[in-house]
């Protein structure tokens, strides 16, 4: 069995990330997660069977919150930003007059916004794939961060109508990765950061309740002229 809710204050919260590595103390001693496992594929089969198991128990979350590691050549390392937008790098159906990140018969935009709930905590742009980006693959994302999860955990609770909030730590980016270590090294203080605006989120959650999901907060974007319908639920 994977990870249970938790309630704060009136919101029931499914905490998830990916790999054990980005786990550290700070979280640890906070949250016990439900690990999906690294990639695309892997996260939405982790997230799809845990949630069918909560909805058939009757335990369904009012949120998702995912936290880990990020990529960024742009954005200040170690530090914790909320994702305000999410693409799926892998996708291109362009040679048959799709836009690249659409999927096929999918009514979905290449660019799902996503919630950002939490004040003063950085937003940026995130792009999902299955491929580790590093050094000049940087040229190619239009998007400040990489990461090869949310995409999917993003779908997977479209499926169930649960809105998702996305935190990232910034691990790597600077230089090009050639060893496991390059990502590993900086996680105990991305696990420190992660911590603290976890910290923040619960104490917007517990003070705000579900009205702080009504945020509309996408870089670039001034949120008056999003309607709710147009955040990724």
């Amino acid at each position: 069995m994977g990870a249970a809710p938790v309630r704060h204050g009136e919101i029931s919260v499914l905490y998830v990330m990916a790999a054990p590595a980005e786990y550290g103390d700070c979280l640890r001693a906070r949250i016990q997660p439900l690990m999906t496992g690294v990639g695309p594929v892997e996260a939405a089969v982790a997230l799809t069977a845990a949630l069918a198991r909560l909805e058939a128990a009757g335990d369904l979350p009012d949120l998702i919150v995912s936290l880990g590691s990020c990529g960024s050549r742009v954005l200040e390392h170690a530090a914790v930003y909320q994702a305000s937008s999410v693409a799926y790098r892998d996708m291109d159906a362009s040679p048959l007059g799709f836009r690249k990140g659409v999927t096929p018969l999918l009514d979905q935009p290449a660019v799902l916004p996503l919630r950002c709930p939490v004040p003063g905590l950085p937003t940026a742009r995130l792009s999902t794939g299955a491929n580790v980006v590093s050094g000049a693959a940087y040229d190619a994302i239009d998007a400040e961060m990489v990461d090869m999860e949310t995409w999917a955990l993003v779908r997977s609770a479209q499926t169930f109508g649960l809105p998702l909030v996305a935190l990232r730590g910034v691990s790597d980016g600077r230089t090009e990765l050639k060893a496991l270590e390059d990502w590993t090294s900086t996680l105990c203080h991305v696990d420190e950061n992660l911590a603290a605006a976890l910290d923040r989120l619960i104490a917007v959650l517990e003070a705000e309740g579900l009205a702080a999901l009504e945020i509309p907060a996408a870089q670039g974007q001034d949120p008056a002229q999003l309607s709710p319908d147009s955040i990724t639920p």
